[in-house]
C-alpha cells in the first residue's frame, strides 16, 4: 500500500487499482489544521458520507467500492474507492445566504456572477438554489476563489460545465429535501466530482457532512440572525473570539469544552439524519 497524499483531514492510499480514503480526527479551519483532534470525527464523516452516497445513488454514481474491505486498524473510518480523475473545480450549491456568499452579495449583489434580488440578509433563503463554483487550490498555496459559470466553461468545456452544475444542484435539492424532513437545513454544500474510467462523472471524497456543508437546526432558523450551527462553523466562531491568532499555522489548541461541543454537533447531525444512535 502506498501513501499518495496526506490532506488536512484525509490520507489517500493506493492499493492496487483501488484507492483507500482514510478520514482522521483532525479538524481544519481557514485552511489551517488545528493541533487538537475531535474524537470520532473521522468515523462520523465516513459513516455519514456512506449513508448519503446510498440515499443519492439514483442521482449520481459514486466512487465507493467497499466500506468493509479495509484494514482493521481503519475500520469505520476508511473506504475502498474507485480511482477518479478529479475535476479541478470546487462544486458548491447554495440555498441560503451565509458565509463568504453573504460577503460577496453584500459587496456585489451577486455570488459567483449570479445576480440575486436586493434586500437579502444573513440566512435569507434564496429564490432557488444557485451554483457557485470556486477554484480548487492545492493545500498551502492560497485560498479557493469564486468562479463564474463562464469561468468553468472556459476551464473545462460547455458540456462538462453543464454536467457539473446539474449534478451539484440536484445533489443539493435532494439532500435538502431529505434533511428538512429531519429538521435540518442545509444552507450550502460542496461536492467533489471526478471522471471515471468510462468518462462519466462520479461523486468522490465526502458528501453532505458537517465538514463540507453548512447545517442549521430548522426550528431555530430565521433570516437576519445566525442559526445554531451543526457543523464546524462553531469552531470558526470560537476561533474568531481569540486574540492573537491571525489564521495562519500553527493553529490554537482547542479547549476541552469546545472539543466536546464540536463533537456533540457532529453526533447530533449524524443521529438526526440517519435515525441511528452514534455509539
Amino acid at each position: 500500500m502506498e501513501l499518495l497524499h496526506s490532506g488536512k483531514v484525509r490520507e489517500v492510499y493506493a492499493d492496487g487499482q483501488d484507492i483507500l480514503l482514510v478520514a482522521s480526527d483532525r479538524v481544519s479551519i481557514y485552511d489551517v489544521v488545528l493541533p487538537t483532534p475531535i474524537p470520532d470525527k473521522g468515523k462520523i464523516l465516513t459513516q455519514l458520507s456512506l449513508w448519503w452516497f446510498e440515499q443519492l445513488a439514483d442521482v449520481v454514481p459514486n466512487h465507493v467500492i467497499s466500506s468493509t474491505d479495509v484494514p482493521e486498524e481503519w475500520s469505520g473510518r476508511a473506504v475502498r474507492c474507485e480511482r477518479l480523475d478529479m475535476v479541478m473545480v470546487e462544486c458548491i450549491a447554495r440555498g441560503y445566504l451565509a458565509g463568504s456568499g453573504l460577503k460577496e452579495y453584500e459587496r456585489d449583489g451577486a455570488v459567483s456572477g449570479v445576480e440575486l434580488p436586493p434586500g437579502l440578509i444573513e440566512a435569507s433563503e434564496l429564490p432557488e438554489p444557485i451554483f457557485t463554483p470556486t477554484t480548487k487550490v492545492p493545500p498551502g498555496e492560497g485560498h479557493d476563489e469564486f468562479m463564474t459559470y463562464e469561468d468553468v466553461e472556459e476551464a473545462l468545456d460547455k458540456e462538462r460545465a453543464a454536467e457539473l452544475k446539474r449534478i451539484t444542484l440536484e445533489v443539493y435539492r435532494r439532500g435538502q429535501e431529505i434533511a428538512r424532513g429531519k429538521g435540518i437545513i442545509i444552507a450550502d454544500t460542496k461536492i467533489e466530482l471526478g471522471v471515471a474510467a468510462d468518462g462519466g462523472l462520479k461523486l468522490g471524497d465526502e458528501l453532505l457532512t458537517p465538514d463540507s456543508s453548512r447545517f442549521w437546526s430548522a426550528d431555530e432558523w430565521k433570516p437576519g440572525g445566525t442559526p445554531r450551527y451543526l457543523d464546524k462553523q462553531f469552531l470558526r466562531d470560537w476561533s474568531s473570539s481569540l486574540t492573537g491568532w491571525d489564521r495562519t499555522a500553527p493553529g490554537p489548541e482547542i479547549p476541552d469544552e469546545v472539543v466536546e461541543a464540536t463533537r456533540n454537533r457532529y453526533v447530533e447531525v449524524y443521529e438526526r439524519l440517519t435515525g441511528d444512535r452514534w455509539i
